[in-house]
């Protein structure tokens, strides 16, 4: 029988996985499956695809809380992967402060710590903690491996990363963090196999997805990002309102008297584009609809990723290439074509015959733009293996 390492993204309602063989390093090819169980707490439904695409399964299934889900995916593996037994667990986690710097094995203090970050990061730290000590219970000898979306950008100076506020708040970690840092570290390494000698230069790769993000990279290394203290900060995402003066903060404690809770489930969950457009957080939604306020909701993310490219281009001292990568930025034509658009000052030369990539710019643009689809679980995958030197038993 071959080892298998699972990899798990835990959301407050749903449970994405994939499985790869353990027995060398991780590669595209070598996915074995991947899937969700959403709806946990009442509803729920596991899915599941081969690396094809084709379903494997799409059932209803009992899941109260995050252990049930993992349960049942345990069961389906083992059931259907019947060559293989998962030796490890990676999970990806989105917040490891300044303590780590790269991936690590769990163990009740890396819990610890990740308790420490929950209200840094108070959407995605506790669901990630109820998966693995879910799993924990359920495996109570299996490897598990924390993967940290915060790690990749530790190479970013202390002048990016720090705030104009008094020392003794940077000493406690008050400063800028950065995240997505998963899918900008799988781009890096594959820039070499698009860009050629180019991968090395100053490039912006833009992940736009629910949660949205850029970063500049030089020498394939987070130079500067748009994400801060928090994954709330810098461009507007599906509900999340992105960077906004601090006094709007007070405004809504002081003068409409809001909670902090009411004021911050307000800019995490019923903002960015849901609050401007009233209709939906989706971008295929909004593209689709007729609806002004949609229109606008669409203007204002396009334009701030054009303030937001102009700023890591000045980081970064010029810009050789802009990459689009996660779900609207693979999958929305649209919007690439307006945020290239607007970089014409920047040298950017729209090749109209190849909307769809992976280059999208003409031969002589001065900056090329490409498509480039990042694959976050891959990565969590390679550090598990790495981390457990592939020496996990069935």
């Amino acid at each position: 029988m071959t080892g298998a390492i699972l990899v798990v993204n835990a959301g407050s309602s749903s449970l994405k996985f994939s499985l790869y063989p353990a027995g060398e390093r991780p590669s595209r090819q070598d996915l074995l499956c991947n899937g969700e169980v959403a709806a946990i707490g009442e509803g729920a439904q596991l899915r599941a695809t081969a690396a094809d695409g084709a379903v494997l399964t799409d059932h209803p299934i009992d899941a109260a809380h995050h252990e049930d889900a993992l349960a049942n995916i345990l069961r389906w593996l083992d059931r259907h992967f019947t060559d293989y037994a998962v030796t490890a667990a990676g999970h990806r986690i989105v917040h490891g402060g300044a303590h780590y710097t790269a991936p690590v094995l769990i163990d009740d203090a890396v819990i610890a710590t990740m308790r420490a970050l929950v209200p840094l990061a108070p959407l995605h730290e506790p669901n990630h903690l109820a998966a693995i000590e879910a799993l924990a219970r359920l495996h109570p000898t299996l490897p598990q491996v924390a993967c940290f979306d915060t790690a990749f950008h530790h190479t970013e100076p202390e002048v990016a990363t720090s705030y104009a506020l008094p020392r003794e708040l940077a000493a406690e970690g008050v400063r800028r963090y950065g995240f997505h840092g998963l899918s900008y570290e799988y781009i890096a390494g594959t820039l070499p196999e698009v860009l050629g000698e180019a991968a090395d230069g100053r490039v912006v790769v833009a992940h736009l997805g629910a949660g949205v993000s850029m970063c500049g990279l030089q020498r394939r290394r987070s130079v500067a990002t748009t994400m801060g203290f928090t994954p709330l900060d810098g461009l507007p995402m599906a509900t999340r309102c992105g960077n906004i003066d601090p006094a709007v903060v007070l405004y809504l404690i002081e003068e409409k008297r809001m909670t902090s809770a009411a004021a911050r489930d307000l800019m995490y969950r019923q903002s960015g584009l849901l609050g401007v457009s009233g209709i939906s957080g989706d971008m295929r939604t909004l593209l689709g609809s007729a609806d002004p306020h949609a229109a606008a909701a669409v203007d204002l993310f396009v334009y701030r990723i054009g303030r937001e490219l102009g700023s890591l281009a000045a980081a970064l001292g010029g810009l050789d290439a802009i990459v689009f990568t996660a779900g609207i930025g693979e999958h929305a034509p649209e919007i690439r074509r307006r945020v290239l658009r607007n970089a014409a000052w920047l040298g950017v030369e729209i090749d109209e015959a190849t909307p769809n990539g992976p280059r999208l710019t003409t031969p002589a643009s001065r900056v090329s733009a490409w498509i480039i689809p990042t694959d976050e679980d891959l990565m969590v995958a390679r550090h598990s293996f790495a981390l457990i030197g592939g020496k996990a038993e069935p």
